[in-house]
Order: structure tokens, then C-alpha cells, then sequence
């Protein structure tokens, strides 16, 4: 199930981690297990996914191997809570602990000593502040100095944000001297905000564009059944054009779904994707799905159609 080159892909930890359902340990393992036999060596995670499981988990798997590139993130403490309930934030399994926003200097050290306990190494390659969005001028003013000394220091090796929105994505790298820039959800088939300002500023600054949510939370996966968009229920009209979407993509039979995950290929600003997949099933039909070719024409008319 080899995909013929997979260096611009990247496996994200949220799907491990019980983003809207819950995975057992062994289901978990054989679905990063499946990402490695494909060839896949670069692996995202945060404190946020699973309330630190998907850090656990993924250390767990990378102990007895080498030769990979892994990005954590910065912007949420953890605290032991007893009392935290099942599904908080849509992670379901999750060991019993709160999230706390902490975008301080203090917070990012910590953060990052934390992880490293949890995925059981000494140091990561890419360290990202996870949505600072209503925490702008903190995390500019004391999270990204203290990014950027550890970068310097080699502590890390590059530096980024992970975020959602567009503007904000723009303003750090428009104001600071970061490497990296998680997109999700906003270059897609269904929403290519990020396409008109975002990538070719990323683009002309040097700085590394990560695509992730190319399925938009599961409607591009199959508009007919999986009908979220955005961690949500999707309106009608994003509904009614995921599946004439999908119809284009019949003509060519091709499934959506490959589209979407080829998408972000097309553009020359984005430098990976960050495939959402948690399970062994999903991993191998998302690396089918990579295999696939999709004609030009089909782009042609998914185009026309945004």
C-alpha cells in the first residue's frame, strides 16, 4: 500500500487521540503503525489532542525507531481533574485531565518540557502555538521571544502557529520571523480562504506551509453521511456542495475524498498535508486515496465549482 512518495505528508494526532470517538490503545498503535509502513515519517501532535494521549500514544510507538520528524505545540497546560467529563473539547477516551490556556514564556517552557515527558524523548523538531487567536498580543509579546530563543539555542528547529483562521495566521507571519504555518480548514475544496493572501505571503517570506483539515471535519470524507463541516453541522448550501462536488468526481470516478486529500498538492506554497487519519482502515484507504490520479480536467471543473 506504498504511496509513491509521501514526503510531503504528515500524520496528525488527533484522530489517535478519540477526536469524536473514542480508540482503544491497540487501535491506536496499528494505525500509526500503518502511517510508518507507508513510508510516512513526520508525525504532528499536541496537548490538546486527547488531553495529552495522542503525545502518550505516539511516544509510545516512536520509542524503538528513528529517523523521523515530529512538531508539538504550545498554548495548553494540563491539569489532573477527576472530575473532567468524557468528550470535553470532542476527545473521547481521554485521560481525566483540564486544559488551561498559557500563552506566557513561563507556560511555553513548560508546555514543551511536558510533552517531552509524554512522548518520552528529549527534544522535538517543530514546536507550534496552537491557537493563540484571543490571546494575540500575549503570545506575541512573551510566547514567540521565547520560541524564537529556543530556536535560536537549538533547542528546536523550527517554529510556527497552528491555527484555523486566516488573518491571524497573516499577522504572525507578517510580525514575527516564524518558520512554519498550520492552515486547517482554510485551503480546501470547500474553503480556500487561505489561497488568496495566506499562502503566496507564506510563499514569499519563506515560510513553510502545513495544509491540515483538507476534509473540512469529515463532509468531504462523504457528503452523505458525514455531513460536519467545520466541528460542526453543516449548513445546507456547504451540504448541497460537497455532493455536487462529489457528483463532478463521478464523471471521472474518482472519489471525492482523493480530491480533497490531493488538493493542496496542486499549489507550490504548500510544502505538506496533514492527514487526519487514526485507524489502520483509515490510514490505508487515506493512502489509497493519495494513489489515485486525478485528471486535469476534473481539477478544472472543482474549480470552477468553488
Amino acid at each position: 500500500m506504498r504511496v509513491n512518495d509521501v514526503a510531503d505528508i504528515v500524520l496528525g494526532g488527533a484522530g489517535y487521540a478519540g477526536l469524536f470517538r473514542a480508540i482503544d490503545e491497540a487501535a491506536a498503535q496499528a494505525g500509526i503503525a500503518a502511517a510508518w509502513d507507508a513510508g510516512i515519517r513526520a508525525f504532528d501532535t499536541a496537548p490538546h489532542y486527547g488531553a495529552g494521549l495522542s503525545e502518550e500514544r505516539l511516544g509510545r510507538f516512536l520509542k524503538s525507531r528513528s529517523e523521523y520528524t515530529i512538531s508539538t505545540k504550545v498554548g495548553r497546560l494540563l491539569y489532573d481533574d477527576p472530575l473532567a467529563p468524557d468528550g470535553a473539547d470532542d476527545f473521547y477516551g481521554a485521560p481525566k485531565r483540564a486544559r488551561r490556556r498559557d500563552y506566557s514564556a513561563a507556560g511555553v517552557r513548560r508546555s514543551l518540557e511536558e510533552s517531552l515527558e509524554r512522548l518520552g524523548l528529549d527534544r522535538v523538531d517543530q514546536l507550534l502555538i496552537h491557537d493563540p487567536d484571543d490571546y494575540q498580543d500575549q503570545t506575541l509579546a512573551e510566547a514567540v521571544p521565547e520560541l524564537t530563543r529556543m530556536r535560536d539555542a537549538g533547542t528546536v528547529s523550527g517554529i510556527g502557529v497552528g491555527v484555523n483562521d486566516v488573518d491571524v495566521a497573516l499577522r504572525f507571519v507578517r510580525e514575527t520571523t516564524i518558520d512554519h504555518v498550520m492552515i486547517a480548514g482554510r485551503y480546501t475544496l470547500l474553503d480556500r480562504r487561505a489561497e488568496a493572501e495566506l499562502l503566496p505571503e507564506c510563499a514569499h517570506r519563506g515560510v513553510r506551509v502545513l495544509v491540515a483539515g483538507v476534509l473540512n471535519s469529515g463532509i468531504l470524507a462523504d457528503p452523505l453521511r458525514r455531513t460536519t463541516f467545520d466541528y460542526r453541522p453543516a449548513q445546507r448550501a456547504t451540504i448541497e456542495r460537497a455532493q455536487s462536488m462529489e457528483r463532478i468526481c463521478a464523471k471521472y470516478d474518482v472519489p471525492l475524498r482523493a480530491a480533497a486529500l490531493q488538493f493542496p498538492r496542486r499549489n507550490p506554497a504548500v510544502a505538506a498535508t496533514v492527514i487526519g487519519a487514526g485507524t489502520e482502515d483509515e490510514v490505508e484507504d487515506t493512502i489509497a486515496m493519495l494513489n489515485i490520479a486525478v485528471p486535469e480536467g476534473l481539477w478544472h471543473e472543482l474549480d470552477r465549482r468553488a
